[in-house]
């Protein structure tokens, strides 16, 4: 086998249609994406998996850097691959690039259908806030946490529709006091890493070596 994809489920819709697109018949474990709040946790997941992945001459992980969760991740057998994002909302844009330029002109708060019914996200925490300290405090703690932030954006990824999650981020919008907006996604970092495009845009660590600090930082 020549390759095998660790991803992050927040991708799958989108990694899926890459792979029905593309024919792909590459084998794919899915992390969970409720571990991007625990850096260590993911860290501790996806290096599991690849201790268990054998016989492979490539393992391309599908992951932004994403507070670091890949640093220190090692393979004894195989090279790692990753595309060089901050996050997976860079991903489900296309670029670093293109996310800095969308936040240059609204800072924004960015949704997919599988970031907000998969991942812990701006919600879901401020129910849970809601919850626990009741919804005047809720509030006032959100709204100093946003106070920068101008819209909510959903990503169109083409991967499902857009009027599928509009009500619901509108809504999200709508309590924060926020602008809501529709934004052209791109997986062409996605495409690139199926078809093995790794260029400047990705990473290449050697086998035996770890992802070191250097590996991550991402030039802007």
């Amino acid at each position: 086998m020549q390759n095998i994809f660790v991803a992050c489920n927040t991708l799958k819709d989108e990694v899926m249609l890459v792979v029905e697109d593309l024919k792909v018949d590459a084998p794919i474990i899915w992390i969970d994406s409720g571990l991007h709040d625990f850096p260590e946790k993911l860290n501790k997941a996806i290096q599991e998996q690849i201790n268990r992945i054998a016989n492979v001459e490539n393992i391309i992980l599908l992951f932004g850097v994403c507070g670091n969760s890949l640093l220190g991740l090692h393979s004894s057998n195989a090279r790692m691959i990753f595309p060089k994002v901050d996050d997976c909302i860079a991903l489900f844009l296309g670029s670093n690039e293109r996310k800095q330029t969308l936040d240059k002109k609204a800072p924004s708060y960015y949704f997919t259908k599988g970031y907000l019914e998969n991942e812990s996200n701006i919600w879901s925490e401020y129910n849970y806030c809601i919850d626990k300290y009741g919804l005047k405090k809720a509030k006032k703690i959100y709204k100093r946490m946003l106070h920068n932030y101008k819209e909510i954006k959903v990503i169109d990824t083409e991967a499902y529709e857009p009027k599928e999650i509009i009500e619901r981020t509108s809504n999200i919008a709508n309590e924060f006091e926020l602008s809501h907006k529709v934004v052209e996604g791109s997986l062409r970092l996605i495409y690139k890493a199926f078809n093995e495009e790794w260029d400047e845009d990705f990473a290449i660590i050697d086998a035996g070596d770890q992802i070191v600090y250097k590996d991550l930082i991402i030039k802007q």
